[in-house]
């Protein structure tokens, strides 16, 4: 039996769709972000990140990287072990602490990862209550619907932030325990969901929300908390799940909510009890990033000023940005071939790294370049990236639009 050959075809149907991955080889430079060393196949080369979640550059932020020092220094690099065997280590605990005054909530929970809050959170959420349904928004993460698939629990979704439809299934199904799950900002598209209506569907029909804040926490709000906390509507969801790993700039998930709910998917979570708990360095690195995002309003403020900024100069050099009333830029190429030579010219011929989003990430059709700037991207940074693009779109026989009198 040759077992290579059932992954050799599995890799062969990858590569004729045209969503084979490829993953560059890159180097940070802490205290130079976005700049970054890429290890092409004929060496070192120095390139520009425009893709990375590190929204905010916190990553490098001395703050984190101190406490990351100093902790690593004091209690060495591991947890240990599975917090059932090892306890909690008090990096964890305080982190927990900050996250669950971050959201408002009584407490928060951390796990390895933002995918698997949402996978163990969800499937574990829903399994704990009897006869639950879920009703999930059709442009749901993978590990959302994961964490919906594996909870074994009926689900129905909604057409995408369509409030009238989820209405029309809550109204179907009365009386009954239900979980409405969703993002507050999609990260492909960069809309927002209408939370405040969402809330007030949840309140007539006695339904409990999750929310995924990943893309916006920490970028949204006057402390951070997100879009529920820009919105003012954050003490009206039940559950707000998010990651350390983007605008914290570390690693782990979590989600916030009452100490009963929290308590019970602590006691019931295959995901967060069967897996070695986050290190006390990363934990005391992400305090330490939220606690500075609380205080510290620049880096929001530069950031929406830099995302401004590049969506009017790429509008106005004829490139087809997808609209966006966030903090992300898709650029829409609509072919998988073109979208991942796109990438590889810039990478190659301009030093500029942006990862190509096919499908399934996107529907088949609607491929894109998913562009995140910081606040660290300069003028100059804007203006050689809206250059190089337009030679790029020229060398593929690209479509760009008419373009405008003046950048708005």
């Amino acid at each position: 039996m040759d077992y290579n050959k059932f992954f050799d075809n599995a890799l062969g149907r990858l590569h004729d769709e045209r969503r084979y991955r490829v993953f560059a080889d890159l180097e940070r430079i802490a205290g130079r972000f976005p700049h970054a060393t890429w290890h092409s196949p004929k060496g070192p080369r120095p390139i520009v990140m425009w893709c990375s979640n590190d929204y905010l550059g916190m990553g490098q932020h001395p703050k984190v990287v101190g406490a990351m020092v100093e902790t690593a220094t004091r209690a060495g690099t591991g947890a240990g072990g599975t917090r059932n065997i090892a306890g909690n280590n008090h990096s964890l605990i305080q982190l927990e602490h900050e996250l669950a005054d971050l959201h408002g909530k009584e407490a928060a929970l951390v796990f390895t990862s933002g995918y698997v809050s949402n996978q163990t959170g969800i499937a574990t959420l829903a399994k704990l209550i009897p006869n639950c349904l879920i009703l999930s928004d059709a442009l749901n993460h993978n590990s959302m619907i994961e964490g919906i698939r594996q909870s074994g629990t009926q689900y129905l979704v909604f057409r995408h932030n369509d409030v009238a439809h989820l209405e029309e299934l809550l109204r179907a199904n009365p009386g009954r325990p239900t979980l409405i799950v969703c993002e507050s900002l999609y990260s492909m598209d960069g809309d927002v969901a209408p939370l405040a209506k969402i809330c007030d569907l949840a309140e007539r029909y006695s339904a409990m929300t999750y929310v995924d804040e990943v893309h916006a926490v920490g970028m949204y709000g006057p402390r951070g908390g997100g879009i529920a906390e820009r919105d003012g509507v954050m003490h009206r969801i039940d559950i707000l799940e998010g990651t350390l790993a983007k605008a914290f700039g570390c690693l782990g998930g979590y989600i916030a909510g009452s100490a009963k709910m929290v308590d019970a998917v602590r006691s019931y979570a295959p995901g967060f009890i069967f897996t070695t708990a986050l290190p006390p360095a990363i934990c005391s690195a992400a305090t330490a990033a939220i606690k500075h995002l609380k205080s510290s309003s620049w880096e929001r403020e530069r950031h929406q000023d830099r995302a401004a900024r590049l969506k009017a100069i790429l509008t106005a050099a004829g490139l087809p940005v997808m609209s966006s009333d966030t903090h992300i830029v898709p650029l829409f190429v609509g072919d998988p071939e073109r979208c991942k030579k796109a990438c590889d010219l810039l990478l190659e011929q301009h030093g500029i790294y942006i990862q190509p989003i096919n499908y399934p990430t996107v529907p088949k059709g609607t491929e894109r370049l998913r562009i995140t700037p910081s606040p660290y991207h300069e003028d100059a940074l804007i203006d050689g990236l809206a250059d190089a693009l337009v030679q790029v779109w020229e060398q593929l026989g690209l479509p760009l639009h008419a373009k405008p009198l003046a950048a708005e």
